[in-house]
C-alpha cells in the first residue's frame, strides 16, 4: 500500500496518518561495504548486524543472517552453473557448486573485497593473527585455489561473507533474480570446469591414480593434541605424512606431499600413464598465466601433422593457446 493510500485509510478511519520513517543513518563501515558490493540498501541496519561478530556484546550478531546466507548461496551458485552447463550431469554441478561456495573460496573473497577490515568484534587478537597469515598467503597464490592453499582459510571470513549475503537477500524482498545480480559480482570469479582440470584435487587424484595400478590409497587423520596428523597409506604403507591445526588442511597437505612424491615412487615401466605429469605441467602453467596476468590457458587436441583430431590428438598431445599483454 503506497503512502497515500495508508494516508486516506487512516483519515477515514479517525486514526492520525503515520509519516514514512526517514532512512536511517549509515555507519562509515555500512557505506564503504555498499561501495564494495555496488549496491546501497534500503534497510541499512541489515548490513550492520551482517558486520557484526558475536563477542561484541549487547548487539544482535551475523549469525541468524550467516544461516540464510549459507543456504542462498548454494541456491544461487546452484542455479547459475546449471543454466550455464546444460550438458553436466548431477555429480559434476554439484562438484562446481561446492568450489564456489566453500569456506576456501568465499574467505578469498573477503580478502580480495576487504571484508574483515569493517567486522564488528573485540578480544580476537587470535582470530586476527590467523586472518593476517591467510591474508599474506593469498597474496602469493593463484586468485583459484579451488580445493584449499597453503593456510587454512580462517571460518570467520566465509560467514562474513555469507551473513552479507543473508542481508542482500531480505533486503531485496528474497527476490532471487535481483539478488543474483548483485552478488553475483562479489563471487567472481566464478570457478569453472577448466579451473577443475587443472587444479584436480589431490586425494581424488591420487585415488585414480593407485586404483588404476591394483593399489589401495587412503588418508587417515589422527588427533594429536591441538593439531591432526594426516597419513597417506597405499596399501597398508605409510608414503607421507602432514600436521595441520584443521583436519581437512592436514589431510590435503598430505596429499599433495603424496603427489609430489608420486613420479619417483612409481617408475614409468610399472604402467604410470602420465596423469600425474600432465595435470603437474597444465597446474604449472596456470600459475604462470596467474603470474604473468596472461590470460588462463585453453587446451586444444592437436595432431601436428594432420591437424585437429588425429592420432596424436588421440594419444592425449594437445596444444594450449594464452593471451600476453607487454
Amino acid at each position: 500500500m503506497c503512502f497515500w493510500s495508508r494516508f486516506w485509510s487512516r483519515f477515514i478511519s479517525g486514526h492520525p496518518a503515520s509519516l514514512p520513517t526517514p532512512s536511517p543513518e549509515r555507519s562509515p563501515s555500512v557505506s564503504a561495504v555498499e561501495a564494495i558490493l555496488k549496491y546501497e540498501f534500503n534497510d541499512p541496519a541489515l548490513l550492520e548486524q551482517a558486520l557484526t561478530h558475536p563477542s561484541l556484546l549487547n548487539a544482535p550478531s551475523y549469525e541468524r543472517l550467516e544461516f540464510l546466507g549459507d543456504k542462498v548461496l548454494n541456491l544461487v551458485a546452484g542455479n547459475l552453473l546449471f543454466r550455464a552447463h546444460p550438458e553436466f550431469d548431477q555429480g559434476q554441478l554439484t562438484k562446481l557448486v561446492w568450489v564456489n561456495v566453500s569456506t576456501e573460496k568465499l574467505a578469498r573473497v573477503a580478502v580480495h573485497r576487504g571484508l574483515y577490515h569493517f567486522l564488528k568484534k573485540r578480544n580476537v587478537q587470535n582470530m586476527n593473527e590467523k586472518v593476517g597469515k591467510f591474508a599474506r598467503a593469498v597474496e602469493e597464490e593463484a586468485d583459484d585455489v579451488p580445493h584449499g592453499g597453503s593456510v587454512t582459510a580462517p571460518k570467520v571470513l566465509a560467514d562474513i561473507v555469507e551473513s552479507v549475503a543473508g542481508a542482500i537477500f531480505k533486503d531485496v524482498d528474497s527476490n532471487v533474480k535481483q539478488y543474483e545480480g548483485i552478488f553475483r559480482g562479489l563471487l567472481e570469479p566464478i570457478i569453472g570446469p577448466e579451473e577443475l582440470e587443472q587444479q584436480p584435487q589431490p586425494i581424488a587424484l591420487l585415488n585414480e591414480l593407485y586404483q588404476k595400478q591394483g593399489k589401495v590409497f587412503h588418508i587417515k587423520p589422527e588427533k594429536k593434541g591441538s593439531t591432526y596428523e594426516a597419513r597417506a597409506y597405499v596399501d597398508g604403507k605409510v608414503v607421507a605424512s602432514c600436521s595441520s591445526e584443521d583436519k581437512k588442511s592436514a589431510k590435503l597437505r598430505a596429499a599433495r606431499i603424496c603427489l609430489s612424491q608420486f613420479a619417483q615412487r612409481e617408475p614409468v615401466n610399472r604402467g604410470f600413464d602420465g596423469t600425474l605429469e600432465i595435470a603437474e605441467a597444465k597446474k604449472k602453467l596456470h600459475d604462470l598465466c596467474v603470474k604473468k596476468k596472461w590470460s588462463k590457458p585453453k587446451y586444444d587436441p592437436f595432431d601436428l601433422q594432420n591437424g585437429a583430431g588425429g592420432p596424436l590428438a588421440r594419444q592425449g598431445i594437445c596444444m594450449y593457446s594464452c593471451s600476453s599483454y607487454g
